[in-house]
């Protein structure tokens, strides 16, 4: 069966312009891609044959070779094969290949995609209160930024970046030996399908120069060693105009000289006297948020662990507030005088008659370890 005449297929003039002719390929593509008849095989059969025109109209060598020769310029032996020319690796290549060339998919052929800019970290410390409550402020980053006298373009201004002579803008070249096909890189556009004659001499031809910016950041409250703040776009720069990458900023909380942070709860350790203890009464402890009354009951033990609830930290994911779990710890007095330490004397004199009332703990170890002596003898 002969093949119908690629211009008729795309339904374009013989000297249609490479602009019709995609223009073409995309509305008929549409309208018989297989996505969309839903498995009409007479469909896919003429999407089949507008991709295999659309492929030979739109490079430019193929092209001329059609023209000279017709179909016969792409037959085995005829006079598009052999060595370096613009052979192909078939028409039963994958839908995508050069569907992607106009939809951006992906595929083969088309233009190498833009570098996005390279995202970066930005370090910063925090104290325990900042973390808490949250803060605003001002971070300078060196990065790459857009070149403004040629709005990242590349090209000097008033001047543009011209189609690549070699790849004809696809950004991939194809060699063929013998049966088989390898699709490589353009060496003299790098991919980009466009070639700049005339440089912008602020960036050298790169699009972008170096700078350091002042950003803006907001800490939200609730933040921990770890979180990281993503600002989109903030990153570098990418060459000739392309998009720039992100910027992160990475938190890290000091440590405290009173509270230990756990998730959202804090803890720190609050000393008392002994009479304190024993006795009981009202004690101040720190939160963040200022001092508070506790509660000390009468004897209470050291390493006792006081739950202050809502007085931890608030989540930064969530509404939930932590709490400060205090642990008090009895304080030995030091420095006493010979008549405070006269009356500790007298104190422990009077409770030595009654020690297992007064001091059970004490009085169960040393229990303990008797028995335990005790037992090894026997």
């Amino acid at each position: 069966m002969s093949k119908r005449d690629y211009y008729e297929v795309l339904g374009v003039s013989k000297d249609a312009s490479e602009r019709d002719i995609k223009k073409a390929y995309k509305r008929l593509a549409m309208q018989f891609h297989p996505d969309r008849t839903k498995g009409d095989k007479s469909k896919e059969e003429q999407f089949k044959e507008v991709k295999e025109a659309y492929e030979i109209l739109n490079d430019d060598q193929k092209r001329a070779a059609y023209d000279q020769y017709g179909h016969a310029a792409f037959e085995q032996g005829g006079h598009g094969g052999g060595g370096g020319g613009f052979g192909g690796g078939g028409f039963g290549q994958d839908f995508g290949d050069i569907f992607g060339d106009i939809f951006g998919g992906g595929g083969g052929r088309g233009r190498q995609r833009q570098q996005r800019g390279s995202d970066l970290r930005y370090n910063v410390e925090l104290s325990l209160e900042d973390a808490v409550k949250g803060k605003s402020l001002e971070i300078k980053v060196p990065t790459y930024v857009a070149c403004e006298p040629c709005d990242g373009s590349g090209a000097k201004p008033g001047t543009s970046a011209k189609t690549c002579s070699t790849c004809h803008g696809h950004g991939q070249v194809q060699m063929r030996q013998g049966l088989f096909a390898v699709q490589q890189t353009c060496p003299t556009c790098n991919g980009q399908g466009k070639v700049i004659s005339d440089p912008c001499t602020s960036c050298r031809g790169q699009g972008r120069v170096e700078k350091t910016k002042t950003l803006s950041v907001k800490i939200p409250a609730g933040v921990d060693t770890g979180d990281r703040i993503r600002l989109s776009g903030e990153g570098e720069a990418g060459e000739h105009g392309a998009p720039a990458g992100d910027l992160y900023v990475q938190v890290n909380v000091r440590d405290h000289e009173i509270f230990v942070r756990d998730e959202n709860h804090l803890y720190c350790e609050v000393p008392i006297s002994f009479t304190t203890a024993a006795l009981g009464g009202e004690i101040e402890v720190p939160t963040l948020g200022g001092k508070v009354k506790l509660k000390v009951p009468k004897e209470t033990q050291t390493s006792k662990m006081f739950r202050l609830r809502g007085k931890g930290v608030k989540s930064v994911r969530s509404s939930s507030t932590g709490d400060l779990m205090c642990k008090v710890v009895i304080e030995t007095p030091v420095n006493l005088s010979g008549d405070q330490s006269d009356l500790l004397r007298q104190l422990e004199e009077k409770m030595g008659k009654s020690s297992k009332k007064h001091s059970p703990k004490e009085t169960g170890f040393f229990d303990g370890v008797k028995k335990f002596f005790d037992d090894l003898k026997s």
